[in-house]
């Protein structure tokens, strides 16, 4: 069964692994990065942003590539274009990482066959947040309990 659609596959790789690198991570609180990162932060998670924009994103140190961290990474969390996927696999398999996690809209076939082969598990098209809160209970009665309800785009 894809892993995509094993609800206790899902449930053990968010259980397991509570460090993630947010590769792309913006510090913008209305970017969906950000939300989904700080969502995890509070709910335990060491987030590690990766962006060569921000010095710190969340209250953390922000790092310019996978290969700068200097801790072991449970989750490669991928806020990228699918076209940039096999390098970020590559990364992921460099540093250790055991999941390479594609935010919703983001799947990469080679990459994925990259990475399984290395012995990572992969999750595509999915969002971190999303399915953490579905599966552990943080959804609020509108869906997302980002407790930011608003039509309007910042100025």
């Amino acid at each position: 069964m894809d892993p995509m659609d094993d609800i206790s596959t899902l449930r053990r790789i968010l259980s397991d692994h509570r460090t993630i690198a947010v590769v792309g991570l913006s510090a913008n609180w209305y970017r969906p990065s950000f939300f989904a990162a700080k969502y995890m932060q509070e709910h335990g998670y060491r987030v590690i942003p990766v962006n060569p924009q921000y010095e710190s994103v969340l209250g953390e140190k922000c790092y310019k590539s996978l290969r700068d961290i200097p801790e072991p990474v449970g989750i490669v969390d991928c806020f990228r274009r699918s076209e940039e996927i096999p390098a970020l696999a590559d990364e992921a398999i460099a540093i250790g990482a055991k999941v390479l996690w594609m935010q919703l809209g983001v799947s990469n076939a080679a990459a994925r066959a990259k990475a399984e082969a290395a012995g990572l598990e992969v999750v595509e098209d999915r969002c971190v947040k999303i399915e953490h809160a579905r599966l552990f209970g943080g959804l609020g009665w509108c869906g997302v309990d980002t407790k930011v309800i608003s039509a309007k785009r910042p100025a």
